[in-house]
């Protein structure tokens, strides 16, 4: 059977997406299936002890805004650290991406162009209509962003989160293999050695 990896992440973190491609190679080299979860870190945040970007101190503000600009020129990935539009409401965006994978949406490809709207294209993803636009330039219908609202898949994401809480996340992007967490886009060179069996 192919190894499964529990991809915990914000549509909106723009760690996973600077990672989001790497993360998808890397996958796809191991033949690994890829189970999106898209949680609600305004629970794990209180729940492990994080906080959100506004809410941190402020050298640790600046110290991200640093941080981004160094691994977005070390990987050779335009991003604005600064968008106009962020911080910005994730909720629709992820509810979106859970009815996405079940109507059988590329996932691997929504998730880079969320982030990408945001951190390239200071795009507002919490708009529907933004929404629908992206849904469309990748083949997928816009009444997604209509399913997004539904009880079912809001509690599908309660799930979500309630299973990231029980794996130990805290962080975003996380990625879960047998067990075992890999947290952010710069760990990603470990969860690779881990599929190789290194």
């Amino acid at each position: 059977m192919p190894k499964r990896i529990d991809y915990y992440f914000t549509p909106i973190s723009p760690w996973a997406f600077l990672g989001s491609e790497r993360f998808h190679a890397i996958a796809a080299k191991a033949g690994a299936e890829v189970a999106y979860r898209p949680v609600n870190y305004g629970t794990i945040f209180p729940a492990s002890g994080g906080l959100p970007v506004t809410k941190r101190a402020p050298q640790r503000q600046a110290y991200r805004l640093v941080e981004l600009r160094r691994w977005a020129d070390h990987l050779g990935i335009p991003l604005n650290p600064t968008p106009t539009t962020f911080p910005q409401s994730d909720e629709l965006a992820a509810l979106t991406l859970i009815a996405a994978e079940e109507a059988g949406a590329d996932l691997a490809a929504l998730t880079t162009a969320f982030g990408r709207a945001i951190w390239v294209e200071d795009r507002n993803i919490a708009d529907p209509d933004t929404l629908r636009d992206i849904l469309a330039r990748h083949g997928a219908g816009s009444e997604l962003v209509e399913r997004a609202g539904s009880d079912e898949i809001r509690a599908r994401r309660d799930t979500y989160t309630e299973q990231a809480l029980a794996a130990g996340v805290f962080g975003a992007p996380s990625y879960v293999l047998d067990g075992e967490i890999f947290w952010g886009q710069d760990r990603l060179d470990f969860l690779e050695r881990a599929l190789a069996g290194r």
